[in-house]
Order: C-alpha cells, then sequence, then structure tokens
C-alpha cells in the first residue's frame, strides 16, 4: 500500500548530524574551501583585525570562502549574502554555521582590495602549477560592462549648455524687469522664489561644465567620476572596459583588468603584461582582434618579445600599400612596378609622438600603371611612421598558414568566456562605483569564472589542491569584527 511522504516537523534526533554530512564529498562548497585553505592569505596581505572588547571577530579565510562561494552562486550584494550565509545550507556549511552580517563582509571588502586582485594570479598559478595552462596560445579581448550608474542621472555637456541657455533667458529677463521697478519706484526686488531656485540651478550647472572642461570631458556622472560613455548592449551607457586573456588549452582567464578605456588601441602589451605577471611567462601567441590594431603597439610587443597576431587591412589590388617595399639604406620606397618613391615631408600623426614619413613618386606621369595605382595628380604618395618594421613583420607572419589558422580561433578561445560572464553568471553590470572597487570586483568575478572550470577538475579527482598548499589554515590566523 502506498503513501504519500510529508513533512514531519517532530522528527528528533538522538544524536545529531555531523557538521560533515550536511554537503556531499563532490559538492563545489568543499571546493571552495580546499581551494582557500591552499592560498597563502598572509603573503597575499591579507589584513589582521582584532577586536580587544566585544565578540571575537570572524577569520580572513572563513570571509573569503563566504565572499567566492557568493560570486559562484551569482550572489553580488553583502546582503543577499548575508541572507545566503543564514538560509542556503551548503553557505551555512562552508561558515561553520556562522552568519557574518554585511557590514563584517563589506568591511573585509573595503580592507582587502590589493590581496583579492593578487588572489587571481594566484589561483592562476596553482592552474599552472597542475600543468593546466598551456603556453602555446593565448587570446586578449575586452567587453564593456555597465556601471554601477544610471546614464539619465549623469551630466551631458549638450544638455547642460541648452538647460542653461534657457534658465540664463529667463534669469536675465527677470533681471531686467526687476531694474526698471526699481529706477522708477526706487525700491529693494529680490528675485521670486520660483527664480531664486532657478539662480541656484543655475551655478550648480555652471560648476558642472567647469569641472567637466577641466578634466576635458563631455560626460561625466557624479556618482562615479572614472565611468566613461560607451557602448554597451546596442546602447550608450556609463561603463567600464573589462578585459581579459584567456588561455586555448585551459580555457581559464590567464590575465584580467577593468579599466576607464574607451577602446583597446592601446592595451594590448599592458594586457599582455598582465598574463605575464600571473604565469611568469608569455604564450608563444597572443591573437587580438582588430580594435588591438595599433602600429605602436605591435612595435612594443615586438621589443618585449611577445608573439602578437591580430588582422589588418586586406590588401585590395596589385598596388596597394603593404606591396610598396621599403628601402632603409636608400631611404626610399620601392613600387611593384620597381620605380622608387623619394622623400617628400614628414607628417606629424596623432598622437603627436607618431610621424610618419612621406614618400612620392616623381615618375608617375610617364607611368604606363599610374591609372592602376593612384588618381593623385601630383602623383602616389606612401607613408613610413616609425613602427613600419613591426607592421611588416606583422604582415609576414600572415603568409605563414599556421599562424593564420591560430587568428581564426580566436573568437572560439574568448568570446564564449564574456557570453558565460554575462549570461550564466548573469553579471551585467557593477555594483560598485569608482575605479579601484570595479577592479576588485572584475577580479573577483574572472577568479570565480576560474574556480567554475577548475571545479570540475576537482571533482574529477584530475585536481588536487592539498598538495599545493602553501600554508594550511587550520586554525584561523586573521580576524575581523
Amino acid at each position: 500500500m502506498s503513501h504519500e511522504i510529508r513533512a514531519d516537523y517532530t522528527r528528533q534526533y538522538l544524536m545529531p548530524p555531523s557538521l560533515e554530512d550536511w554537503v556531499p564529498q563532490d559538492h563545489p562548497a568543499r571546493f571552495i574551501r580546499e581551494y582557500v585553505e591552499a592560498l597563502d592569505l598572509k603573503g597575499l596581505g591579507f589584513r589582521e583585525r582584532k577586536a580587544k572588547d566585544g565578540r571575537p571577530n570572524y577569520s580572513a579565510d572563513l570571509l573569503l570562502k563566504a565572499w567566492l562561494y557568493g560570486y559562484m552562486s551569482r550572489i553580488y550584494s553583502t546582503r543577499k549574502l548575508e541572507r545566503a550565509c543564514r538560509e542556503h545550507v551548503s553557505a551555512i556549511w562552508l561558515t561553520g554555521t556562522n552568519a557574518p552580517d554585511h557590514n563584517t563582509l563589506w568591511r573585509f571588502y573595503k580592507d582587502n582590495k590589493r590581496a583579492l586582485r593578487d588572489m587571481f594570479k594566484e589561483g592562476v598559478k596553482i592552474a599552472a602549477n597542475a600543468g593546466l595552462v598551456g603556453l602555446a596560445l593565448h587570446a586578449v579581448d575586452g567587453t564593456k560592462i555597465k556601471a554601477g550608474v544610471a546614464k539619465s542621472s549623469g551630466w551631458h555637456k549638450n544638455d547642460l549648455e541648452r538647460i542653461l541657455g534657457k534658465l540664463d533667458e529667463s534669469v536675465d529677463a527677470a533681471m531686467v524687469e526687476i531694474e526698471a521697478a526699481e529706477e522708477q519706484e526706487r525700491g529693494e526686488y529680490r528675485l521670486p522664489k520660483e527664480l531664486e531656485s532657478r539662480e541656484a540651478l543655475r551655478r550648480k550647472i555652471k560648476d558642472a561644465l567647469a569641472k567637466m572642461k577641466e578634466i576635458d570631458r563631455e560626460h561625466l556622472h557624479p556618482g562615479d567620476e572614472d565611468a566613461r560613455m560607451m557602448k554597451c548592449d546596442g546602447t550608450i551607457e556609463f561603463a567600464y572596459n573589462a578585459q581579459a586573456v584567456v588561455d586555448e588549452k585551459s580555457g581559464l582567464i590567464v590575465g584580467q583588468d577593468a579599466l576607464s578605456a574607451e577602446d583597446d588601441h592601446h592595451l594590448l602589451t599592458e594586457m599582455i603584461g598582465e598574463a605575464e605577471k600571473s604565469l611568469g611567462s608569455v604564450a608563444e601567441e597572443t591573437v587580438a582582434d582588430g580594435g588591438y590594431v595599433n602600429a605602436e603597439e605591435l612595435a612594443k610587443a615586438q621589443e618585449r618579445g611577445y608573439g602578437v597576431l591580430m588582422p589588418l587591412e586586406k590588401e585590395k589590388g596589385e598596388y596597394h600599400s603593404s606591396r610598396f617595399q621599403y628601402d632603409a639604406d636608400r631611404d626610399v620606397c620601392i613600387c611593384p612596378g620597381g620605380e622608387a618613391l623619394r622623400y617628400e615631408r614628414t607628417r606629424k600623426g596623432t598622437p603627436h609622438r607618431n610621424e610618419f614619413r612621406v614618400y612620392r613618386c616623381r615618375s608617375y606621369r610617364t607611368c604606363p600603371n599610374r591609372r592602376q595605382c593612384s588618381l593623385d595628380k601630383r602623383g602616389r604618395s606612401i607613408e613610413i611612421s616609425r613602427y613600419h618594421e613591426a607592421i611588416a613583420h606583422q604582415r609576414l607572419k600572415h603568409e605563414d598558414g599556421r599562424k593564420l589558422a591560430m587568428l581564426k580561433r580566436r573568437s572560439c578561445i574568448i568570446e564564449h568566456v564574456f557570453g558565460h560572464i554575462k549570461e550564466e553568471m548573469a553579471f551585467r553590470r557593477f555594483t560598485m562605483s569608482g575605479l579601484e572597487n570595479v577592479k576588485t570586483q572584475w577580479a573577483l568575478i574572472c577568479t570565480a569564472m576560474n574556480m567554475k572550470k577548475l571545479y570540475r577538475w576537482w571533482a574529477s579527482k584530475e585536481l588536487a589542491l592539498e598538495g599545493m598548499a602553501v600554508q594550511r589554515l587550520r586554525v584561523p590566523i586573521f580576524c575581523y569584527a
């Protein structure tokens, strides 16, 4: 005879269940515990807080476990994380039935921003020591993530100037009437209350415009002055540029940073350098998309010994500029037809630190191919920058089929990582303001993303963290109120 199972609220245990039995052996909470205990928190710089009076403080390893649990579980609010530590069985197990409140969690974050960012690098080193990370091919890319402020509450130069113009008209007209009345009646008049509020608004707008002029910005948000207007999901919003370098072999993020830069033009070597800080060396090749194409950055990468692959402008026709060969010894450019283009002048580029030497054809009138080459009545000209050799070296790489195959794999290596962060981890907006806070939060997101991948190896017994522990934190060392 079948019967339904119902909740028995009168059930009692002679012996209470052990805390170790609350979660399965392969649960992510157990991985977080081992992961944190494999870190040298003291060496990473996690601060110690001691209370002379009152209840004992929470240890740094306990609070770090709570934060990592939250980010792996898509919990980015300290209040929601406090609730999880009280209600989620796995979080209760992970914190040892302790429940730090949101103020304690926030103080820990605020005091350890630098250490939390360094923890990302330590996690990459753990993966590298386990032989999971390759150094053959890395991919670098960036995505724009909205800041924690609204576009509508920001300061926009054009809007402020338009409003200021209307305020000037109304206040000035009122002042003319007041001055006329004073002359006729010899009395003392003041602005009406509604115009006094407009005058205060006018002063506030002028102060905002003056501040924007001082820092040379057309958009500024008083709640987050480090945020910039960027294209996010088809709209222009206050945002940050979140960067990542991903390893092809493991799919792990090996370098990361969040910046205020609106584009990626000058970030290539900086981001490869971030991966180098984590791994101690760089990959044989790092592939990037067209947003990173910059001759100066290519030259820097070549100077530092970084292998870089990126798409270049496609060659169109026999007389494309890339087919002109520069002869440094003779200081001329040789066209595909064998004619020498001689130096004409030097042009300043943008930024001004870059210069272009202009070479022009002198025999274009008699050249049988001049129509195919150029329609310029003065003759074909070619510009050579100081970074010409770096561009030429990159074009030479494109002649190698193996290198081109690497370049085509770029999107498969890195773009799904951003998709996972935005969709699976539901992280589309920073919840903290200020560049330092944003850098720390992005480092936590990337750490959590890597931990999700490492967890799968740990659960399948392919990764053992205990053997890599620099210092096992069996007894709490660092304490937080």
